[in-house]
Formats: structure tokens, sequence, C-alpha cells
């Protein structure tokens, strides 16, 4: 017997519906490991801060580091998530944000939802990427409850009020400006460097990085395989962290965060080239193996903010001009200004990150966006950049400041002496085969 067209149109419906289901299913595995693959970036920064580390600190730092990983997954939770969803229009929310508050209905194991958890997940890594940037810049002198104050303040409040304006599809920088920052070069990494800035003019120097004439001297990283590994896997860490800023509805065209179309293959065309561009401009200008890696991620987040649209040999150019640049900004900060950035983060991050904003306004302009919102432009641009920057900083400088005085940013003079592994751990990483110098010699004593 044939089917009737009652029984013919529930069979079509039935298979929409397991079509449906199919697509929602994919789009929450899709960021579920995209989320997963980020972790790695946090174990990269792990390697490379401990790298960096002289070895009567390494333990220290690879603490703070997991500790302000471990700290932002609740703040987060607790408003970080509510702050992202209700601030786009500016400091006032709205009751867009209420869905992110953490007694929502959608912020729980809810079975109509399969998007919301790792949506938060997702955004949640790329809040703890934030603090991980912070944090190598002030190692081996800041005190462990101050650098987990300021990680929670970076992390689960400043960069996402920076992503709700400028990163939301309704914030007011896209809205105003036509801001556009597909990979976060300003939203995460320019907002990041800021902060650093910010906190190390009052943190200060290591213990023997100046001389008393105001030279500078090198405190060399113990371990610079170390380095190099770590940096390589926060490389593989990014594709996780720029698979997460697309827009994946299964069955659609795929968008960035604004709703522009793009696809995967601007990413692997883009990232792969900015990456062996800012190797070989690190490379060439310095022949220096820290900066050569540095290099490599200098150079994708140069091109970040443009990555779903750069023509692939620009992508290649403008990793170059940041990888070739990054020592020059970090002599400018060690030496002139005198704030010891013991990874050369403000450089790296803050530095690149402006920078991949500005690019955007130089080769972009005029780029279409959704609906009504203004075209890309060089003046929205530079105010979009202008806004990350004031928003890391001035936030940075003022609670380390007030941390400051209260005696809880800095360890003392005899801690950073014996080194933080004892004084704050206490445990050393390596008990045997510590040379005298990495334990605090002669030449790291105090400038007379």
């Amino acid at each position: 017997m044939e089917p009737t067209l009652a029984e013919l149109a529930a069979k079509v419906a039935t298979l929409e519906a397991s079509g449906a289901m199919k697509g929602t299913i994919d789009t929450e595995v899709y960021y579920f490991w995209a989320t997963a693959l980020m972790v790695l970036i946090h174990a990269g920064f792990l390697g490379y801060e401990m790298g960096a580390s002289r070895a009567k600190n390494v333990l220290a730092s690879g603490i703070k580091n997991i500790l302000a990983f471990a700290f932002i997954i609740p703040t987060f939770f607790f408003f970080g998530w509510w702050i992202y969803l209700g601030f786009p229009n500016g400091f006032m929310p709205t009751a867009d944000g209420d869905p992110g508050l953490p007694w929502a209905m959608a912020m729980g194991p809810n079975l109509s939802d399969n998007a919301t958890g790792v949506f938060w997940a997702a955004f949640t890594l790329f809040a703890a990427t934030t603090a991980s940037i912070f944090s190598g810049a002030v190692i081996e002198r800041i005190k462990m409850s101050g650098f987990v104050i300021l990680a929670i303040l970076l992390g689960s409040a400043v960069w996402i009020l920076g992503a709700a304006w400028g990163w939301h599809p309704t914030g007011w920088l896209l809205t105003d400006w036509g801001y556009h920052d597909f990979g976060c070069a300003g939203i995460v990494h320019l907002i990041a460097g800021a902060f650093a800035l910010g906190v190390l003019i009052n943190l200060g120097p290591r213990i023997g990085k100046y001389n008393a004439d105001g030279t500078a001297n090198d405190l060399s990283p113990h371990n610079v395989p170390l380095i190099l590994i770590g940096l390589m896997l926060i490389i593989v860490g990014f594709f996780g962290f720029l698979a997460a800023c697309v827009i994946m509805v299964n069955g659609a065209q795929w968008t960035n965060i604004y709703g522009q179309p793009m696809t995967l293959s601007s990413i692997g065309f883009n990232t792969l080239m900015a990456f062996g561009g800012g190797i070989i401009g690190a490379w060439a200008f310095t022949r220096d193996p820290f900066w050569m890696m540095s290099g490599g991620l200098a150079g994708i987040i140069s091109a970040a903010a443009g990555l779903d649209f750069w023509y692939p040999p620009l992508a290649f150019v403008i990793g170059f001009a940041g990888g070739a640049t990054i020592s020059y900004v970090n002599d400018f900060v060690v030496k002139v200004m005198k704030l010891d950035d013991a990874v050369g983060a403000i450089a790296v991050h803050g530095w690149c990150g402006f920078l991949g904003v500005i690019v955007v306004g130089l080769f972009a302009s005029g780029y279409p966006n959704v609906g009504e919102y203004p075209p890309v432009t060089f003046m929205g641009q530079l105010v979009g950049a202008l806004v990350c920057l004031a928003l890391g900083f001035a936030p940075g400088f003022v609670v380390s400041y007030f941390l400051k005085v209260v005696r809880l940013l800095r360890v003392p003079d005899e801690a950073q002496i014996i080194g933080l592994d004892l004084a704050e751990v206490p445990l050393r990483a390596y008990p045997e085969g510590e040379s005298v110098a990495s334990r605090g010699g002669a030449a790291l004593q105090p400038a007379e």
C-alpha cells in the first residue's frame, strides 16, 4: 500500500527535524573541540613563562599562570559572560545580559540549549589568554595575591567589556564606527598588552635589571628550548582560538562575529602566511631564537584583525612587519621607558595588537558591514585601537597602584634574591644542578 500524503508529510517533517538537530549538534561539537584545542595556548604559556624565568623562580611563575586560569573560570561564569551580553552600549547594562546571569536557565545543563555552554567555554578560554599574556610580563617579582586579583580583573571584566563594545554584533564600536577585529588583535592582545604596561609602571623592575647609571642588564632565561616549545604550542592553540572566532551554522554560510561571510580557508591561508612572515621578519632583524619564535606569534597578531579577508601575500607582509619591529619596540620599553617586561609582552601583544587593528583601516577601508552599519574606515579602526589601549591601561595602572599602596603588589627584595620558589611555593624546581647565578648570585644584587 502506498503511503498517504499525510504519512509522506509526516516523514518529511521527521527528516527535517532530524537534519536540524544534526546541524545543532554539529555546531556544538565544533565549538567544543575548538575550545579543547585552545587549552594548548595555556600549556604553551606555561612552558614559555617557566622557561623565561630564572631557575630560582620557575615554579612560582608556573603556579601564577595556572592559578590565573583556574580563578578566571568561576569568575567568568559569575559575571564575565553577563558583561559581554549586557554591556554592548557602554558602561550601563541592558536586559540583554540577563541570560548571562549565573542563575539564568541558559547557564546550566538545559537540554534545549546546545549553544550557551560551548560559547561560554570558548570565551572563558579567550579570557584566560588575556591573563596569560599579562602574566609573562610581570614574572619574578609580583606577589601571588596581587597577581590573582589583577588577572581576574583583566580576564573576567576588562577585556570582556572591550569585547562587548567591539566584538559583540551590536557593540557600539561596530554600530557607530564600523570597527573590524576578526581575530581579536585589539580586543584581546592590545588590551592585555596595555594592561601589562599600566601594571609594570607600578610594579618596578626585577632586582639587578638596571644599573645605577640606568643601563639595562640581560636577566637571561634559564631554558630557551622550553620557551621555543611553549611558543609553538601557543601557535597550535591559536588555530582553535581562531576557529572559535567563526560563527559556524551547519548548512548555512559561515560568518565572522559581525555576520560577514567568510570561510575556514581564509584562516588556513592567512594564519600560516602571517606566522611565516613574522618568524622571517624577526629572524632577519635579530638572529635571536627567542625573538624568532616570538615573531611567529607577533606575525599572527599583526594580521589577526583581518585574517578573514586578507589576500595571503598581504598577510605575509603584515606578519613580516610585526616580527621585524617587536625587538625595537621592546628595546624602547626596556631601555627608554625603563620598564622591565620580562617576555616582551608589550611589544608582541600590545604593539602588534595595535598594528593589527590599524592595518585593517589602511588596507581594507570601505569593506562593507552587514545591514546599515558603517563600513570599515581608518578613523573607525583608530578609534577602536585607542579605546582598547585606554581600556587596558587605565584599570591596570589604577588597580596596581592601589595594590602597591596596600603592599600586595611586589614581593620584598629578600624574596627576589633567594627566589620566589623558596619564598612563595616553597619548593625548588631543580634541587640538583642549579648554578649559583641562577639562585641569585652577586650579579643579581641590587645596584648601589
